[in-house]
């Protein structure tokens, strides 16, 4: 007998296709995809912290927040071929926190609680594209979903999205995260079917 997993039915006929990558299934639901433990973070006990060849710059819960929220409305899609279109979120630009940073070095490794990386090109988490996400569809994140704070990078799979996002390091060259070192594109775009080497 057949097994079906809820919210991968296909593609309804009232969506317009142009927003759904190849290769991905229309979702509704938000399923929860985690590569270890899912870790219990206190917002009082988080904080952001970028280090450059300058040095370490770090931000608590309250400092990054009083950097200005936005209500931002995206599409994402996840590497295992599911795409959710319209889901709102809050959260902090990158590009507020790197505003007084400057830093001649063009590569992240994102940093996650539990020891989770993956990199991202500094010019992919500016101009708009990525942010500190602390609430989804109107709610805080759920530890399940990477609350108390992820990192929102909606034009790459999601596995860029860094649940429990702690902080991140700049680098000369673009080195493998933890997905990436297991097989997974060094970059990730949806669009082109970025999935794998």
């Amino acid at each position: 007998m057949a097994s079906f997993t809820r919210g991968f039915g296909g593609r309804r006929r009232d969506v317009d296709d142009s927003k759904v990558p190849p290769g991905q299934t229309l979702v509704h639901d938000w399923p929860v995809l985690s590569a270890g433990a899912t870790p219990e973070i206190e917002p009082s006990e988080w904080s952001f912290s970028i280090r450059t060849e300058s040095g370490l710059h770090s931000w608590t819960w309250d400092e990054v927040r009083a950097l200005g929220l936005e209500d931002i409305t995206v599409d994402i899609h996840c590497v295992t071929h599911w795409t959710k279109l319209g889901m709102g979120w809050r959260g902090v630009p990158l590009d507020k926190l790197f505003a007084d940073i400057d830093t001649s070095l063009d590569y992240c490794m994102v940093h996650s609680f539990g020891g989770y990386t993956t990199n991202v090109p500094l010019d992919e988490l500016l101009a708009g594209q990525a942010w500190i996400a602390f609430e989804a569809d109107g709610e805080p994140l759920t530890p399940e979903h990477g609350g108390p704070a992820r990192l929102l990078v909606p034009h790459l799979y999601f596995w860029k999205s860094a649940k429990w996002v702690r902080g991140i390091v700049m680098h000369a060259e673009d080195e493998p995260g933890f997905w990436e070192n297991a097989g997974y594109n060094m970059h990730g775009d949806p669009w082109k079917e970025e999935r794998y080497w």
